[in-house]
């Protein structure tokens, strides 16, 4: 696939490259301590889940670490699964000069309407619960 990042802009609102690096829980999830009050916040492709990667050789880690720290409104267990990459930016930590949002589909026991969150690999952001969900307890 072809394309000409030329005419692409960067609509990424919520980059913060002095995020604090999250805390991890038994290496398999991060520790996810804060609700966002934005809506939008990993609803919106403008405000996506930032879990840059470039500490670790696997491009998909974050997002499944983020994944595993998430829990349904109540505390349900989640079932998720990527859906797609959309939403080309520019960025200069991609070798290609671009990246590209990942979009998964999240799910629970009871859920009436499968939520879709945006992440992005490339940029740094604080960690926060998207509204609506909640963190994981401990089992």
């Amino acid at each position: 696939m072809l394309f000409s990042c030329g005419s692409i802009k960067n609509t990424i609102k919520n980059i913060d490259d002095t995020a604090p690096t999250p805390l991890l829980k038994n290496n398999i999830s991060f520790v996810l301590s804060e609700i966002s009050d934005d809506p939008k916040y990993g609803y919106d492709p403008d405000y996506p889940i930032n879990i840059f990667y470039r500490n670790t050789a696997n491009d998909t880690i974050n997002q499944e670490r983020f994944l595993k720290a998430l829990a349904g409104p109540n505390g349900e267990k989640i079932f998720y699964e990527k859906l797609e990459s959309c939403c080309p930016f520019p960025t200069k930590r991609s070798e290609i000069g671009a990246g590209f949002l990942d979009v998964y589909q999240v799910n629970w026991v009871g859920c009436k309407k499968p939520l879709k969150l945006y992440f992005n690999i490339y940029e740094k952001g604080k960690l926060m619960v998207p509204k609506g969900l909640t963190a994981k307890k401990d089992e």
